[in-house]
């Protein structure tokens, strides 16, 4: 069973200043995150949701019924129409948002490494919610354990998000499946999940499945480095897994790397098609994308932004 735990931190220095560039943070800030389904949140937020409640912004009307806080009457509608008529207010609600990233060592491949690059669109995101007022937790999901933060809420916190991320280490094998299982679970309050992977895990399926079944608004961010797209290599090779350390020669034609290419398409459009299957959002990006058009393109045009 995956445990919890906190790693230790240590000074920030110039905290985040490995993440996010100045000028990039000052444009995430008129941006906030988008949820497709309405939480119940503990407090309140500068998000707008369909529920009735007791903002001071009004949503819709009703027939006044004998029990009704006279103090939500139209008083204006009434001198018009001689009709009372209730106002329905806007209830404002802060979003928890679920960063969950692959910890595997597979993540540490490439140029950036695909790990860097995921928790580069990590601090943006949890960035966003922090400053929409928004919960923010953050998981390095492992094979024997998930490293979390706590939920977090306040601008202030942006530091101490940053921190964990830069933190974070990309070093054995991972268990999607059990992972996202055991976090579906525990998770007192399901909100919007984004999961940062290469998904090569076979166990990818049943952990979202898991989280679809807690009701997570979930997006998959598929990572992949350009060379794990298409790969330019000829000759006898010895590959060696970056996860398990097994050993495979083999001899690199360009009819093998058609096969690679069509294997890897396929896998990607099943992965796609799971998450349709279970309303998820699915954006694949190559880390040559630069990350900061990931965030301000890609996401905004899935309605991951707005």
């Amino acid at each position: 069973m995956a445990m919890a735990e906190t790693r230790p931190t240590t000074p920030p220095g110039k905290l985040g200043a490995s993440l996010l560039e100045p000028g990039f943070l000052a444009k995430l800030e008129r941006l906030a995150l988008v949820s497709r389904r309405v939480y119940a949140g503990q407090m309140k937020g500068e998000r707008r949701s369909t529920r009735r409640g007791g903002s001071v912004e009004v949503a819709d009307f009703r027939d006044y019924v004998p029990g009704d806080d006279l103090r939500q009457v139209d008083w204006n509608t009434f001198a018009r129409l001689d009709r009372l008529f209730l106002k329905l207010f806007v209830e404002e609600e802060d979003l928890t948002v679920h960063l969950l990233i692959d910890g595997s060592r597979s993540m540490a491949f490439g140029s950036p490494p695909n790990g860097d690059y995921a928790r580069r669109v990590a601090a943006a995101l949890g960035f966003i919610a922090l400053f929409g007022f928004d919960r923010v937790t953050a998981s390095v999901l492992a094979e024997e354990r998930v490293y979390t933060l706590p939920a977090v809420r306040g601008r202030p916190q942006v530091f101490q998000l940053f921190r964990f991320l830069e933190e974070a280490r990309f070093e054995g094998r991972t268990n999607l499946a059990r992972s996202l299982r055991d976090y579906a679970l525990q998770s007192a309050r399901p909100g919007l999940a984004v999961l940062l992977s290469d998904c090569f895990d076979p166990g990818y399926a049943e952990g979202l499945k898991a989280l679809a079944a807690r009701r997570f608004d979930v997006a998959v961010l598929h990572l992949l480095d350009p060379t794990e797209v298409a790969p330019d290599l000829t000759g006898d090779l010895k590959l060696v897994d970056a996860e398990t350390g097994e050993i495979r020669e083999i001899s690199v034609s360009q009819h093998l790397l058609g096969q690679y290419r069509k294997a890897l398409e396929e896998f990607c459009a099943g992965l796609k098609q799971v998450c349709s299957r279970y309303g998820m959002e699915y954006i694949r990006a190559t880390t040559d994308v630069p990350f900061e058009e990931l965030v301000l393109r890609a996401l905004r045009g899935a309605g991951g932004v707005r």
